[in-house]
């Protein structure tokens, strides 16, 4: 199949996702054409099977913002004329559904036959913020409706999205994934020694760091974990509400206990050096970071929210706990810090539910049938959405 995968950069979830998928599929013997605005981060600059497309978005001063939607729109139409693709995958909705939408209807109507089929991908902040706000509902709700096939990577994100976007569509659940032959510890020479002292534990949280991720949260439950276990909490990634986190954390007075390293290409490496993990999220609607911590034997403690009861079982595989039991999340940590035992039966167990519910040869397959499904409608006749 030729497939055009539309994803953001960044380092959220829904571009490692989409950017994980399309090496995989290209690894499978597809033809893959990535677009995004910029380079995603996780792709590289040698990937087999993986050809990148950047969207330009000139500015003029007639329009306030950069149109980027007709800029993706416009690339979409070329690719698709330049290599007749079979599908076009949206992930995310907001913006990404509409420009596919837009691209299909100018092909359709300067009769090029057949036209691309799309598949959505609903992430999560794309619809439970973004989306649900007035001034998008109808038409994102219009555009993932005029999708040829959706997906959610949670019952919990497909039960928000009913509930609220006016979409009637049908939605296939298909989870984050991860490739298990990379993710995983690994060796890492003096890393440990450089991020924390010697006898302490290392407590860590990877994010992007926007107020959903509940920052000020992550440093309250470190700073409780801290009056009983000597710890260093390693600050992964960057994003609005690091400043504000760095400072709380002087405010309690364990900024000397807290190092924030920035975005970072191999975060296998800080997981395998992890002891635990914190997600304090408000909502998520999958956790892929701490799917990824999970891989690494790293047990995590967040919030019972979204899609996390999805992948983590309390109290077996990792622990979670209302958003504003902060006390709760703490006692956990120190209990996982302080039993060996214990911190070996929940690491086993969620490294055990990676390997056998959420590697990428056993979900990329999922998306290949999906894709084929949807194929399938156009070759017997159907009309188009």
């Amino acid at each position: 199949m030729k497939i055009a995968v539309i994803c953001y950069a960044s380092i959220g979830g829904s571009g490692i996702v989409a950017t994980e998928l399309a090496k995989c599929l290209a690894a499978r013997g597809h033809e893959i054409h990535l677009v995004s605005r910029e380079q995603p981060f996780r792709l590289g600059d040698d990937q087999p099977g993986v050809v990148f497309h950047r969207v330009i978005t000139p500015s003029y001063p007639l329009f306030r913002e950069p149109q980027y939607v007709l800029s993706l729109s416009t690339k979409i139409i070329e690719l698709a004329r330049a290599v007749d693709l079979d599908i076009i995958h949206a992930h995310y909705a907001i913006p990404h559904a509409a420009a596919a939408y837009l691209a299909r209807q100018v092909l359709a109507g300067t009769g090029q036959s057949p036209v691309p089929r799309i598949v959505t991908t609903l992430h999560g902040t794309d619809i439970t913020l973004v989306g649900s706000d007035p001034s998008y509902a109808e038409t994102i709700g219009f555009c993932i409706d005029r999708s040829d096939g959706v997906t959610a990577v949670s019952e919990s994100l497909k039960a928000d999205t009913y509930k609220g976007l006016p979409v009637r569509t049908d939605i296939r659940v298909i989870p984050n994934f991860l490739d298990c032959s990379l993710h995983h510890r690994v060796e890492t020479g003096d890393l440990r020694a450089r991020l924390a002292g010697p006898n302490r534990a290392i407590v860590m949280h990877v994010s992007n760091y926007r107020p959903v991720k509940r920052i000020d949260a992550l440093v309250e439950v470190f700073a409780r974990i801290r009056k009983s276990v000597p710890a260093t909490l390693v600050m992964v990634g960057d994003g609005p509400d690091l400043p504000h986190g760095l400072a709380l954390a002087r405010d309690l007075g364990v900024a000397d206990d807290v190092k924030a390293v920035g975005e970072q290409g191999d975060v296998r490496s800080f997981l395998s050096v992890a002891d635990l993990f914190l997600l304090p999220s408000a909502t998520e609607s999958f956790g892929l970071a701490a799917l990824e911590a999970m891989a690494c034997a790293v047990p995590v403690i967040a919030s019972h929210v979204g899609g996390l009861p999805e992948v983590i079982e309390s109290g077996v595989s990792g622990y979670l706990h209302p958003p504003d039991d902060l006390d709760g999340m703490a006692a956990s940590g120190v209990a996982l810090l302080s039993d060996d035992e214990l911190h070996r039966r929940i690491a086993a167990a969620g490294q055990q539910v990676v390997r056998g519910r959420y590697c990428a040869d056993r979900i990329v397959p999922l998306y290949e049938r999906f894709y084929e499904e949807v194929l399938s409608r156009r070759q017997a006749g159907l009309p188009e959405a």
